[in-house]
């Protein structure tokens, strides 16, 4: 049996707005015995929450009447696109990812609207003479007084991403005496500075995350990350800061609201 259904689920009465249209499925029809598969267990994980197990890969095998290798390449989707996660031996239904709004909200703002906790935990923070590419990105002087802050990046004490601040000394001299690694940044601006944010530019890309940066944030080599770059301006203008964000691809999303 070559497919274990010939009628696919949201094909295409059902087709559920932001879905791939017509579930993905070639006008020619022929769908590939994978995909089939994907599409039904992505049913059974919508009858599941999150936390719970999947059937093993040799009774999804037997249930859709396929090989193993099938169901394999299957999961495998379903778990880069964040709908499923490794849990043990074994794999279990993946919570929703966090959407994370692009504003000039913090990480830790972003989180805690969903209802979640955030954090941070320190890998470093350090400081040396500005290098001449991040004195030309940003406005800074060259040779000047840096700060760099890394850090990894959590929700619920998931690790979700890696966080790399670059900052100039001379508009906050006692970050690392003053400032609690895991709280959040623009709060410490805001609330202990009296510093606000002005212009912000982004801009983001999909990558892989290098060895070092998967074993950080704890994920395989091969997941898609997001990768954000911002530079920070205050209000009139002086540069803040520039921070580049990785963000699993599996566990986050990004919105945004645009009004003419």
């Amino acid at each position: 049996m070559d497919t274990p259904n010939d009628s696919l689920p949201g094909y295409p009465e059902n087709q559920a707005p932001g879905a791939p249209v017509r579930s993905g499925i070639p006008e020619h029809g022929r769908i590939p015995k994978y995909y089939a598969v994907k599409a039904h267990i992505a049913l059974l994980v919508d009858e599941l929450s999150e936390g719970d197990a999947l059937p093993a890969e040799r009774d999804l095998a037997l249930r859709f009447e396929v090989a193993r290798e099938t169901v394999r390449q299957a999961l495998r989707e379903l778990l880069l696109e964040g709908r499923l996660r490794r849990q043990g031996r074994g794999t279990v239904v993946a919570g929703a990812k966090l959407a994370q709004p692009l504003s000039l909200a913090s990480y830790t703002e972003g989180v805690r609207r969903q209802g979640r906790t955030p954090g941070r935990h320190l890998i470093a923070l350090e400081r040396f003479p500005c290098p001449p590419a991040l004195a030309a990105e940003t406005g800074l002087e060259r040779g000047e007084p840096v700060w760099h802050m890394e850090r990894v990046l959590l929700a619920d004490d998931e690790r979700v991403g890696l966080e790399s601040t670059y900052a100039p000394v001379a508009r906050m001299p006692r970050l690392d005496e003053e400032f609690t690694p895991d709280s959040s940044f623009y709060g410490y601006l805001r609330d202990r500075l009296g510093v606000t944010l002005g212009e912000v530019d982004e801009r983001i890309e999909t990558v892989l995350a290098t060895p070092r940066e998967a074993l950080l944030i704890g994920t395989p080599p091969a997941l898609p990350m997001l990768l954000i770059h911002r530079v920070s301006r205050d209000g009139v203008g002086v540069p803040l800061e520039r921070v580049r964000t990785l963000y699993r691809g599996d566990r986050f999303s990004f919105t945004t609201h645009l009004n003419h």
